[in-house]
């Protein structure tokens, strides 16, 4: 007979949002079961973001080592040691691990099954023989590399972002398909250590952000000497003497080309983690893009919710940690929240960076009659100039009373920067308020109070303002 348990919650998935959920509500005292298949801390921790951000700093500092002479330091090509790079993304890791570990959460009274779960009817998940009843459900499961049916794909070795970070080799010379976050910011990561890319990207590169501060990326990654392919239709993948070749088909479609490299990554989305929980047992509607959910991240099943990349949204961590967070309030404490999509930042971590918060000039003017754009020059701020990384801006939507709709920045710490364009977003506030802080000279943070004044200065044109300004020097 299966043993039982009826905890308050099972959490289904110890990735970023499960961890969350177990670790807020264990401290808050619930009951709490957290079913793990794989390794704790799920994709961010050992394949995604800790793995990937560990690649950019390698990378960063052979960049630093070529790109030193305007500071009046000798440049030099970098030795680059793959086996150390590779120890060097390990560390990281394992520096991080224990946060995310077993021994944590059992510390924290989590009861940690590691073993598959799979529903048995709606209020009811097996793993490991044990039986799981409780007050609700998280799931948590997170997504995977989708694989796109290419013709002979299957006939040649590639890498994903799930093995990608185990490489300890030079690669001469690596295809990249798809021209996302993940894409680009591998491929500028492996040209800094020395291999020729080549991205091939179906569509448009960096295709949900803003074409404008894109093309400020694009420009930088192929004066680095990444080769970049838009609009490449891929017809077949074959084994080639150099390892793997691409052919490429033209857009009348009267000629192809072959492009031939040593190594391919795989870098076209993800697909969202269901297989084995049998949420039809369960009562739990789903469809390829992930399970569906409402505002509130219910469910078709009331005692189920889902957080994070699963359920087909925006796929970051942070967004599964901010999911979590709702769930709690509403499972532990009963309130009304609802997840807001539009005040959760994302951010592309190449060199320049690209962030992003709200509503973009293309959503704006779709759902406003009028809107306001405010734009700001990095070559205009002082640290930039002082730090040699001028190429960039930053580009603040509002409407015209000043209600902060979105902002977008590319360049150096744009990752930094956006979190106070989130803050005001998400709070609500007006471009007034971006004007009040008084920023420490000098910083790049200085652009957000530069593009906040800018709105005023129309208004300080208009012949009424003028005027009083007038009267004021006479008399005042």
């Amino acid at each position: 007979m299966s043993e039982l348990l009826t905890p308050d919650l099972c959490v289904i998935g110890a990735g970023a949002g499960g961890l969350s959920v177990a670790a807020a509500a264990a401290q808050l005292g619930a009951d709490v079961v957290l079913i793990e298949k794989g390794r704790m801390g799920g994709d961010c921790l050992n394949t995604g973001c800790v793995p990937s951000k560990a690649l950019l700093a390698a990378a960063a500092r052979a960049q630093v080592m070529r790109n030193s002479e305007a500071f009046g330091i000798a440049a030099i090509e970098p030795v680059i040691d793959f086996a150390g790079v590779r120890q060097h993304i390990r560390y990281v890791i394992d520096a991080i691990a224990p946060n995310d570990g077993v021994d944590r959460f059992t510390g924290l009274g989590v009861q940690v099954i590691q073993g598959t779960a799979k529903f048995l009817d709606k209020n009811t998940v097996l793993a490991r023989g044990i039986e799981i009843k409780p007050r609700y459900f998280v799931i948590a499961t997170g997504s995977s590399p989708a694989i796109p049916s290419i013709p002979g794909i299957t006939s040649v070795p590639y890498f994903t972002n799930e093995t990608i970070f185990d490489n300890d080799r030079k690669l001469d010379h690596l295809l990249i398909i798809g021209g996302g976050p993940i894409g680009l910011e591998i491929a500028q990561a492996y040209r800094r250590l020395g291999s020729k890319v080549t991205v091939l990207e179906a569509f448009t590169p960096l295709g949900k952000d803003d074409p404008e501060l894109v093309k400020i990326v694009l420009k930088q990654l192929r004066e680095e000497g990444v080769e970049i392919i838009e609009g490449a239709k891929i017809e077949r993948i074959k084994p080639s003497p150099s390892g793997v070749a691409a052919i490429i088909g033209s857009e009348d479609e009267t000629s192809s080309r072959q492009i031939e490299a040593s190594h391919l990554l795989v870098a076209t989305g993800r697909s969202p983690n269901l297989d084995n929980l049998d949420l039809d047992t369960a009562g739990i509607k789903f469809d390829r893009h992930g399970i569906k959910v409402n505002r509130a991240l219910r469910t078709s099943n009331r005692r189920a919710y889902a957080i994070g990349d699963v359920t087909g949204g925006l796929q970051f961590t942070h967004a599964a940690n901010y999911h979590a967070g709702i769930v709690i309030r509403r499972t532990l404490f009963k309130l009304p929240a609802k997840a807001r999509s539009e005040i959760i930042p994302w951010v592309t971590y190449t060199d320049p960076e690209l962030a992003h918060v709200g509503l973009n000039e293309s959503q704006a003017r779709q759902r406003y009659r009028k809107i306001t754009i405010e734009r700001w020059p990095y070559h205009e701020n002082d640290r930039a100039q002082a730090e040699r990384a001028t190429a960039g801006f930053i580009k603040v939507i509002t409407k015209p009373n000043g209600k902060i709709l979105g902002a977008s920045i590319v360049g150096k710490n744009a990752g930094e920067i956006i979190q106070m364009w989130a803050l005001a977003i998400s709070s609500g506030l007006k471009i007034k308020a971006m004007t009040g802080f008084i920023a420490p000279y000098p910083t790049l943070s200085e652009i957000s109070k530069r593009a906040a004044y800018s709105f005023y200065i129309p208004q300080l044109n208009r012949p009424r303002v003028r005027r009083i300004i007038n009267w004021l020097r006479k008399f005042g």
